[in-house]
């Protein structure tokens, strides 16, 4: 496969630099070219439309936002795979997104590793041509959850939570079966152990008891554990989350 080649438009210098070095010696993608605000990465979207292949888009910059970019590559007719990269996840702003054929959608802050995925899934999928606005909208949704839940995203327990809420929404007959299937499952995934996965989450759920948000823990676990007397199990934690997240899609459907 030839090298994906990147360019990301956002006016976060630090974070621009740091996804440059994590991409240094990846020999399926680089990150070819670089803007720090919407007016200049439209110009060099015009200018070297040949020179990338993929872009990632942040939507709050000075001079001309990310939401300015898409409708100038709409109303031209570029069409280019996007990923737009943002800490703004409001869910009319992902709906507004997804009207201008955006590939995905990824919250800030994210792991690099989920960067990289993201951009060889949206090559691979050379017929996708908008958004998974549902997918993208739960995944949207987990993140911040776990973040009010002070859960930092640098951890590992942070990235298998993620991961076993996204598969216990998505497949409810899995939650009979968290040691026997979801723990194997996250393990082939990350290349790990089960026992590494299930001590990551515990160690997760414990950082979360201590620095979370304690009415929204109220909120969510407060009608299936006692709080105040233990800590929810690794199961009730990601089975809890998963549930409220089903009724809460179930009552915007």
């Amino acid at each position: 496969m030839e090298t994906i080649k990147v360019l990301m438009i956002d006016d976060n210098e630090n974070l621009v630099g740091m996804v440059k070095e994590y991409f240094k010696n990846n020999n399926a993608i680089d990150i070819t070219l670089s803007a720090l605000d919407g007016e200049e990465g439209i110009k060099i979207i015009k200018e070297q439309i040949n020179n990338y292949d993929v872009i990632i888009l942040d939507l709050i910059m000075p001079k001309k936002d990310g939401m300015y970019v898409l409708e100038q590559m709409k109303d031209q007719g570029i069409n280019k795979k996007v990923i737009v990269a943002t800490s703004y996840n409001a869910t009319d702003v992902i709906r507004q997104v997804s009207e201008y054929g955006v590939n995905y959608f990824i919250l800030k802050p994210f792991d690099l590793e989920d960067l990289e995925k993201r951009i060889l899934d949206v090559m691979r999928k050379q017929d996708t041509k908008s958004i998974d606005f549902s997918h993208s909208n739960l995944q949207v949704s987990i993140t911040k959850i776990l973040h009010e839940l002070g859960i930092p995203s640098h951890i590992k327990g942070y990235q298998y939570i993620r991961e076993g809420i996204g598969i216990i929404f998505e497949r409810p007959e899995t939650i009979g079966g968290i040691t026997k299937e979801l723990y194997p499952e996250l393990a082939d995934k990350y290349d790990t152990t089960v026992s590494r996965v299930e001590r990551a989450i515990r160690h997760a759920i414990e950082v979360s008891w201590n620095r979370g948000n304690w009415s929204l823990m109220e909120d969510i676990f407060g009608h299936s554990v006692d709080i105040d007397k233990a800590k929810p199990t690794n199961s009730e934690f990601i089975v809890t989350i998963a549930d409220k997240l089903r009724l809460d899609f179930h009552k915007v459907a």
